[in-house]
């Protein structure tokens, strides 16, 4: 007996170590110290000396059952911009810049080819977000799991001077809400999106002409990053006031959680195109909108607080990124909250 006979394949494992390093050199940055292998990622933090007050910033998710499509589809080069993407936006979110992440690969078995096709769309997330993959791990688990079955996530660090950590504190009466589209489903609400729809490849793979491709290709689409485009409200002199990014709960629990108490939110449905990916899972599964929006980002990813004078310029620098956005709504005098008009 030996661990290959048991169902952990060591020799896969430094195969796939091999295959990803093409992928994780192409996220490094110059405070990154040391290569991939190590026992721990390095990352030096002197250039934050120029901050006053630098505080570090955390945030760990991972795709949920999102990875179920990714199996049925066997399309595996994405999802890993879905794991970064919960994290570092999270960061953004509170005004921060994301330095590094690492990811955690838990799978039946250890098919190197395919943990390194999933490390390559975590190499993307990470370039598209600025910051480095540091490390991670690929962990087999033979009788666990089933064979072609994995679950991906991670967790991301990041720096803020604390004058510039947005927290809420000030959204006021006469603020404007403005909205970041999203790229679609995201990584929420999957569990209720396999309810809906066969995760079968004949369902996924179904043209719909008001998506303009297949069930597949719209449900898988990665989660959108909007590290840039909160950096670049910032650079342009804008002071976002709240910021809430539009993950599991939706509108009713993320947006509160930017809003003072005596604050509310009044968002305007019909203040943005809504993705038809949403009327088609409402449609098919005969879901009412208030479920909707407890459950989906229903087309907004981020949703950004500001003073009303600020609105025009924080629109260009957001569209300079490559991002689409909407004035959406506002901020009334009221019980803590949003309502959706």
């Amino acid at each position: 007996m030996d661990y290959k006979k048991a169902g952990v394949d060591i020799e896969a494992g430094y195969k796939s170590v091999e295959l990803m390093k093409k992928h994780v050199k192409q996220t490094m940055r110059p405070e990154v110290l040391g290569g991939i292998g190590g026992f721990a990622g390095a990352f030096d933090l002197s250039g934050i000396k120029n901050m006053e007050e630098p505080v570090l910033l955390s945030g760990t998710d991972g795709c949920g059952t999102k990875v179920k499509l990714a199996f049925v589809m066997d399309k595996h080069d994405t999802i890993g911009i879905d794991a970064v993407a919960m994290c570092v936006n999270d960061i953004a979110c509170s005004g921060g810049e994301p330095l590094f992440f690492l990811d955690y690969i838990a799978c039946g078995k250890n098919y190197p080819e395919k943990i390194a096709t999933i490390v390559s769309g975590v190499a993307e997330g990470c370039k598209q977000s600025g910051c480095a993959l540091v490390g991670g791990e690929t962990a087999e688990h033979p009788g666990l799991m089933p064979e072609n079955d994995y679950d991906l996530a991670g967790f991301a660090v990041g720096v803020v001077d604390k004058k510039d950590i947005i927290d809420g504190s000030t959204v006021k009466d006469g603020d404007v809400l403005v909205g970041i589209a999203s790229s679609g489903v995201h990584s929420n609400g999957f569990s209720l999106v396999r309810k809906v729809f066969d995760m079968t490849q004949e369902s996924l793979n179904t043209y719909y002409d008001e998506l303009g491709k297949t069930l597949g290709e719209a449900l898988i689409e990665p989660t959108r990053i909007y590290v840039k485009a909160l950096k670049n409200v910032k650079d342009a002199g804008v002071t976002i006031k709240g910021c809430s990014h539009i993950t599991g709960g939706g509108f009713y629990e993320n947006v509160p959680r930017m809003l003072p108490e005596g604050a509310k939110a009044m968002i305007k449905k019909n203040s943005y195109p809504i993705p038809p990916i949403f009327d088609l899972i409402a449609k098919e599964g005969n879901i009412e909108s208030h479920m909707m929006y407890n459950t989906f980002n229903m087309g907004l990813g981020m949703v950004i607080a500001l003073d009303k004078n600020d609105v025009d310029t924080a629109l260009k620098a957001i569209e300079a990124a490559g991002d689409q956005c909407y004035v959406v709504g506002s901020i009334v005098s009221g019980d803590k909250g949003v309502e959706l008009c």
